[in-house]
């Protein structure tokens, strides 16, 4: 699932690692050849336009004697699973073993699970009468040797038959009228618990109250207004209590998160695609080029639609000239909300009307740090004055707060006293205020946290935690204590960093390499990674690459073959194609590079998309390599002679 749709996140909100992140709203079950091109399909659609963020399988997806792995994967990152039962569900043993998850994930993980009921009775799917008792006696004569898992189908089919739902076998109703009572319903269900959520963002209440009826309303203009001001601030965390507030008051919506870490890593036309399948419900046509996205967009039904869009973090006015050009682009009563440090580019854009945050009052701010620090929203006892001390100097930045309450909680008096001796020093740079957090982590965690934050913001956590558990690192543990900290946050299954943290990363970095590129512990972009290798500047010093390129904008012919094995402290190494999905056969016509990879021998994890090279050399004996994956690439062979990997994995 696209970054790009965290819609429910906020970094003000409590965070704990125990409690579970779900990534997707909804999890639809359904017996394909039934329902999929017709009542399925309809539910998507709808659901989608609203902006719940819902799971179906691929149509054409491979299916074996087994269920996918990822079905069940995704069935655990829901919120709720809707099973459409039609006539024939019981007949697909895929169907009944993905039910008999949901009904696990019900029992153990509380997930919601709501029937619908599609031209079959709720007592034929209990007694498994008419087509369901054929399909289980085709069941029965199928798995002879395994009937207890024949008895398990009954058993869940039962209970599922249970649970209240929809019932379209005794409706004499319209499937739009009906498909639109389970939106409802399911939107209702999802702002409860938004609604919840928003309570404990202290101050943000108040900041909406204020925006909302001096800068936007709901009469027929087109209604475009800019949040502005320094990171921190909580300008996200207030737009996103707009949009859960406000977002079904509108036909459609989308909340486009991460506009400018996205748009630098090429990515512009996957938000427009984005922004049309969220407020459309889906596009017969895949997006490749901004251009093309931008004809798309104009074309589109958006001008007949009121639609609510939250453009998050923009910072050039070329982001907004692609995804909100003109008003005339939405439906009357229409609001776009764009979030941005720079007031410059709300400017050049035409857009009149910009709120700047003045950052939470001294209460406010007292009553946020004291619920990270204590737990509570007043101080403990003996602590009100050093309480008051760490808001001053946070001066009113909700992210500060948070991340200094989370510091200080459960230390002693002595050691708050010794914190704040430490802050005398701070000149109101927030980066140096919140490393006073990043500084009290043991050092694992703070090579987990640089990680994360030059390389895995956005990304799926359990695909990070496996990587940097191939480096080597207790990344399960390490991730727990970041958010508990407070310098990280997982939202819908992915790794959420606040910018002024991966920032403060960067400059960590930075500073300790003294200013030289090939001193860096890390490089995160393509162009100083070329810059070392071009230049024959690799040194021991770099311990992980990790770069996104995109088309003819990594070239390896300059490159000296032995320049890799310089660096014989690597442990990471990912050179990936941010648009790999668009391949391309007239790649392979080129000519290979009859090169090796010297590969340094202390590295664990490669992973290179269209790697050129012949083969791994054999001079290298990377023994410790626990992942290879070399993705469209041309080697010829992977070495000569024999290479012992004890530690690779598949």
């Amino acid at each position: 699932m696209d970054s790009g749709k965290r819609k429910r996140e906020s970094s003000l909100s409590p965070s704990s690692s125990s409690t579970r992140q779900p990534k997707y709203d909804v999890f639809l079950s359904f017996r394909g050849e039934d329902t999929r091109i017709n009542f399925t399909d309809h539910l998507y659609v709808a659901l989608n336009q609203k902006g719940i963020i819902t799971f179906r399988d691929e149509e054409g997806l491979e299916r074996g004697e087994s269920i996918a792995p990822k079905l069940f994967k995704a069935i655990e990152e829901s919120q709720f699973a809707i099973i459409i039962l039609s006539k024939d569900y019981a007949s697909s043993t895929w169907c009944l073993d993905e039910l008999t998850k949901i009904i696990k994930c019900k029992d153990e993980m509380g997930l919601k699970v709501l029937p619908v009921f599609y031209n079959v009775s709720p007592s034929v799917v209990r007694k498994q009468t008419e087509t369901f008792e054929q399909a289980f006696i085709d069941h029965q004569k199928r798995f002879e040797d395994n009937i207890k898992k024949v008895e398990t189908w009954r058993d869940t089919l039962k209970k599922v038959a249970d649970i209240s739902g929809w019932d379209l076998h005794l409706q004499n109703r319209h499937e739009s009228e009906i498909i639109q009572d389970i939106v409802k319903g399911i939107m209702e269900k999802l702002s409860s618990k938004s609604s919840s959520i928003n309570e404990n963002l202290i101050g943000i209440n108040s900041m909406v109250a204020e925006l909302i009826p001096s800068y936007v309303g709901f009469g027929n203009h087109i209604y475009m207004m800019g949040i502005c001001g320094m990171g921190g601030l909580g300008k996200t965390t207030l737009a996103s209590a707009i949009y859960y507030e406000y977002s079904d008051h509108f036909e459609g919506s989308s909340y486009i998160a991460n506009v400018r870490e996205r748009s630098e890593k090429g990515e512009l036309h996957e938000l427009q695609q984005q922004l049309l399948d969220e407020i459309l419900g889906g596009s017969n046509t895949k997006i490749y080029n901004v251009q093309v996205g931008l004809r798309k967009i104009k074309s589109s039904g958006l001008r007949h639609k009121k639609v609510l869009l939250v453009l998050d973090d923009v910072n050039h006015k070329d982001q907004l000239e692609n995804l909100a050009g003109k008003r005339d682009w939405f439906g009357s009563g229409s609001w776009i909300i764009i979030t941005t440090r720079d007031e410059h580019v709300l400017v050049q854009h035409g857009v009149l009307k910009i709120y700047k945050p003045n950052g939470l009052d001294d209460d406010d701010a007292l009553t946020l740090f004291c619920s990270k620090a204590f737990k509570k929203e007043q101080p403990a006892e003996g602590y009100m004055q050093l309480s008051q001390k760490v808001v001053e100097y946070a001066s009113g930045l909700p992210l500060a707060l948070v991340t200094l309450g989370s510091f200080l909680v459960g230390r002693t008096v002595e050691e708050w006293q010794s914190a704040l001796d430490s802050f005398k020093n701070i000149k109101g740079d927030i980066h140096d205020i919140l490393k006073i957090s990043y500084d009290g982590l043991e050092e694992m965690w703070k090579e987990i946290f640089l990680d994360i934050a030059c390389f895995f913001r956005g990304q799926e956590k359990d695909e990070v935690i496996r990587i940097l558990e191939n480096c080597g690192f207790d990344a399960r543990i390490g991730v727990s204590v970041l958010v508990e900290r407070s310098l990280l946050t997982v939202s819908r299954g992915c790794f959420v960093m606040h910018d002024l943290l991966a920032e403060m990363g960067h400059k960590i970095i930075r500073f300790e390499s003294g200013g030289k590129l090939e001193m860096q512990s890390r490089l995160w972009l393509v162009e100083d990674l070329l810059h070392v290798l071009e230049n024959d500047m690799a040194t021991k010093a770099i311990q992980a690459i990790v770069v996104r390129f995109k088309e003819n904008e990594f070239n390896y012919e300059a490159v000296p073959e032995v320049i890799l094995s310089k660096m014989s402290n690597l442990r990471l190494m990912i050179i990936k194609k941010t648009d790999c999905y668009r391949y391309d056969r007239r790649y392979l016509d080129v000519p290979n590079d009859q090169r090796q990879i010297l590969v340094p021998n202390q590295l664990r994890y490669l992973s290179w998309d269209r790697c050129p090279l012949k083969c791994l050399s054999s001079s290298s004996q990377p023994k410790e390599l626990v992942r290879l994956d070399l993705y469209e690439s041309r080697i010829e062979y992977l070495w000569e002679g024999v290479m012992v990997f004890r530690c690779l994995r598949d």
